[in-house]
């Protein structure tokens, strides 16, 4: 890292520990930017050492934010909360690659339980990595590996989390402002940012548990239930030069999104979705 990590801030190191005996193995080591280029750059750095699993990686703003498919994340100076996880989802008790496949599911719904446990506000999830309110966009994840250590035991490698979350109003560009919303915004009242910080860290750290222990229904009973969507929803998606359009039928045990075309059903991986 060419940038050095400053001192938690007073505020950030109360809500840590207050949730202190939440956080199991994440948050060992807490790193602090007030702006940073991007939280994942950072992480993946640490997740090279694999002794990292658990270190958190917070910033007040970024410069070089992404999302999905190499988009940019709009991430302005105390807009929203930027925290990147390094995590080792193929160390898991049983069926290591479901676990890790199941990463991004299971940090949709700790990020929800998060939301609505500092907020009381339950935001709905997007296959894959969305959380919404109202149908627009308040939160993102994306999850990032290293190539594999051939010499790893069973492949293990480390796998960095990032995701943003919309807190404050913000002065959205053009082509998001339709499609954005922000806690403060739908809540009307501020929103201590700290404490959700810690309390997004704790609930993901719980669900982490759950992939480690092989609890794989408990994450996609609690995805599904957050996840309207996920059922007889109209989607459309290219595959093999053409545009294939179908209704959603719910995700697979390793959360692939399945959708009905006529007779046949497809499982969706990954890809570009189109929702109607």
């Amino acid at each position: 890292m060419s940038q050095r990590s400053e001192t938690l801030p007073p505020e950030l190191a109360d809500a840590f520990a207050r949730v202190r005996g939440r956080l199991g193995g994440l948050g060992r080591s807490l790193l602090y930017f007030p702006i940073l280029g991007s939280t994942n750059d950072v992480a993946l750095t640490l997740a090279a050492d694999r002794e990292r699993e658990g270190a958190v990686v917070i910033s007040d703003a970024q410069t070089a934010g992404r999302g999905r498919r190499g988009r940019t994340w709009f991430s302005p100076p105390a807009g929203g909360l930027y925290v990147s996880v390094v995590l080792a989802p193929g160390r898991a008790a049983l069926e290591p690659d479901r676990a890790t496949a199941l990463l991004t599911l299971a940090a949709g719904v700790a990020l929800a339980e998060a939301v609505e446990a500092s907020t009381g506000l339950g935001p709905d999830i997007k296959w894959p990595n969305d959380l919404l309110v109202g149908g627009r966009k308040l939160a993102g994840i994306l999850a990032e590996g290293l190539a594999a250590d051939p010499g790893a035991a069973r492949g293990v490698t480390n796998v960095v989390l990032g995701y943003g979350i919309n807190v404050g109003p913000m002065a959205y560009p053009p082509e998001l402002a339709a499609r954005a919303t922000s806690l403060e915004a739908e809540l009307g009242r501020p929103i201590d940012r700290a404490a959700l910080c810690a309390e997004t860290v704790a609930a993901l750290a719980a669900r982490y548990d759950d992939l480690l222990a092989g609890r794989f229904d408990a994450i996609l009973d609690g995805w599904r239930r957050r996840a309207p969507g996920s059922q007889g929803a109209r989607v459309s998606w290219e595959a093999s030069s053409r545009v294939e359009t179908g209704v959603t039928a719910g995700v697979d045990e390793r959360g692939a999104l399945l959708v009905r075309v006529g007779d046949r059903i497809e499982h969706i991986v990954a890809g570009e979705l189109t929702w109607f």
